[in-house]
């Protein structure tokens, strides 16, 4: 990982590393839908992530974030289907340049109450809307790839 950039003596931002879910499901007209949330702070549209956990993988990390975040149990994937970067803004601290790992997550349940339900929101989209929808450059690249091979 490359060292972060200098201003003077402090660094312009950290480096980070989490993992995420990625949220899939057949639809009713068999094409394949994603879930996405709203983040905390800002409401927008993201995937489950979130920091390595202690005593579990990534994978399980990613799954247990899902669950926390959105409410949805299911198959998690133990390969990794691709990463993204994103600058995580803090309002108590300086920012952080995050490299996310993705792992495909097949949704088998949702639930009517979780840890933060209160404070977020989920919603099924297709592909297409969801690419519209995110704002990372690298997620979008990663959902149409996906989508691509839900559908070969």
């Amino acid at each position: 990982m490359s060292k972060p950039i200098a201003h003077s003596k402090r660094p312009f931002f950290e480096e980070g590393e989490q993992c995420a879910a990625l949220p899939f499901r057949m639809g009713k007209k068999g094409r394949p839908e994603i879930m996405l949330i709203t983040s905390r702070e800002t409401k927008r549209w993201i995937i489950p992530k979130g920091w390595p956990m202690k005593g579990k993988s990534d994978p399980e990390a990613a799954e247990q974030e899902a669950f926390e975040e959105a409410g949805i149990k299911g198959k998690i994937g133990t390969r990794k289907i691709g990463s993204y970067h994103y600058l995580k803004l803090r309002s108590d601290r300086d920012p952080v340049l995050c490299e996310v790992s993705v792992f495909p997550l097949k949704v088998k349940g949702e639930v009517k109450k979780w840890p933060e339900k209160d404070e977020r929101c989920r919603q099924w989209f297709s592909f297409t809307e969801a690419v519209d929808l995110v704002d990372e450059d690298g997620l979008k690249e990663l959902l149409l790839e996906w989508e691509d091979i839900l559908t070969s």
